[in-house]
């Protein structure tokens, strides 16, 4: 598990430096298939039966397949496949994950001390701040998009942690939930494409009254 971890970690601070549509994307599909293994593995130590292999497999289809799919769909219906910044705001963003990544473990320190799990809450804590700081600061739709599922991401690994192994239903709502909003966003990605030439969010100041 610790060598998923170091993984996770890797893809998540390589996605504060991409710049490239496409490879957003696929850094995403990457993520989301650690995710999947990590369920397996989690599913397998705590649980038994279909409840073992269950997150795992609707992490597979959905966060590993369809989402980064229809997504990397989209990009490539875009004329303009990267997102304008400077060397200095990727660098930022990587800093800020640094600290991100510090945080957490100060925060597992001071709340959990001695937990065997540590590695993966600091993780966990990592996604979901660095999910956040991607929907917040980026302007193109799309990386919003990785940051919405990054940060949900990081709550969902950290559920199957502290619950060991979140209940059917539960799951089965988290996927939906996701799911609907990711399409959702598509369409109206799709839409701001058609009307505005670009997937830059900073246009919809055009629409203020």
């Amino acid at each position: 598990m610790e060598y998923l971890v170091v993984f996770l970690v890797l893809v998540v601070f390589l996605q504060t430096r991409i710049t490239d549509l496409k490879r957003a994307v696929i850094c995403l599909g990457s993520q989301s298939f650690i995710i999947a293994i990590a369920c397996f593995v989690l599913g397998l130590s705590n649980s038994q039966g279909i409840h073992a292999i269950l997150p795992g497999v609707l992490t597979l289809i959905v966060k590993v397949l369809f989402i980064p799919g229809a997504v990397y769909r989209l990009v490539g219906k875009l004329k303009n496949e990267r997102e304008i910044l400077s060397a200095s705001n990727v660098n930022y963003s990587t800093m800020a994950a640094a600290l991100f990544l510090v945080l957490g473990y100060v925060i597992v320190e001071r709340l959990l001390p001695g937990s065997a799990g540590r590695d993966i809450i600091a993780a966990s804590i990592l996604m979901i701040m660095t999910g956040l700081s991607l929907m917040v600061l980026r302007k193109r739709a799309i990386i919003q998009i990785v940051g919405l599922i990054t940060l949900e991401n990081g709550i969902y690994l950290l559920g199957l942690l502290m619950t060991e192994g979140l209940p059917l239903v539960v799951e089965l709502g988290v996927f939906l939930d996701v799911l609907i909003a990711v399409v959702v966003l598509v369409i109206l990605t799709s839409r701001m494409r058609l009307s505005f030439m670009t997937t830059d969010t900073s246009v919809m100041k055009k629409l203020k009254g």
